[in-house]
């Protein structure tokens, strides 16, 4: 079966031994960062960040709480609608918390701009970010992560929790979509 979706990938952008060296590189800045920090909540924005926060949260050493967003701004497009729609907000209270989002890929910035603003006015201390993948060209809101992993070239990717049509999460690299799947 992992054959079916592995044929409609044109390239492996990045493998599995680079995603794991380099998430636990990741780790621990972030491990630094926060060492003399109370308080820390890991938010996980959902579907996209899971593989990447999973990884990522079993290298971080300090105190902290696991927390989800799930929210939608693509439906089943490959291009960002503008419209960000929270579909599952925080279970905690993050007053006075540092808040660490954990975002898949940052695209045109609209979403996490909009997210970033929303916690910052819930009362946390600060509202860092740690994105898995930047792709700048593509940039529309200027925003920054505070950690990337990769900067990708513009092209539509998939595979390490990130998806098309909810498809392709399960795959253990980031790999470029094959166009023909998506046009």
């Amino acid at each position: 079966m992992r054959e079916e979706l592995e044929e409609k990938i044109e390239k492996v952008l990045i493998d599995e031994e680079s995603l794991t060296k380099r998430i636990k590189q990741l780790a621990s800045q972030i491990n630094e960062y926060y060492k003399d920090k109370n308080e820390l909540v890991i938010v996980g924005i959902l579907k996209g960040s899971i593989m990447f926060m999973a990884e990522l949260s079993k290298n971080i050493n300090i105190n902290c709480t696991l927390e989800f967003m799930d929210v939608s701004s693509y439906g089943a497009s490959t291009e960002s609608s503008g419209n960000v729609k929270i579909m599952k907000d925080l279970d905690t209270d993050i007053t006075n918390k540092e808040v660490l989002l954990v975002e898949d890929i940052i695209d045109t910035g609209r979403t996490l701009e909009a997210l970033r603003r929303s916690l910052e006015k819930r009362g946390a201390n600060s509202v860092k970010i740690v994105a898995l993948l930047d792709k700048p060209e593509r940039r529309l809101i200027e925003i920054k992560a505070d950690w990337v992993g990769f900067k990708i070239p513009n092209e539509f990717v998939v595979g390490f929790g990130l998806d098309y049509n909810q498809l392709y999460r399960n795959l253990p690299f980031i790999g470029v979509l094959k166009r023909e799947v998506y046009e």
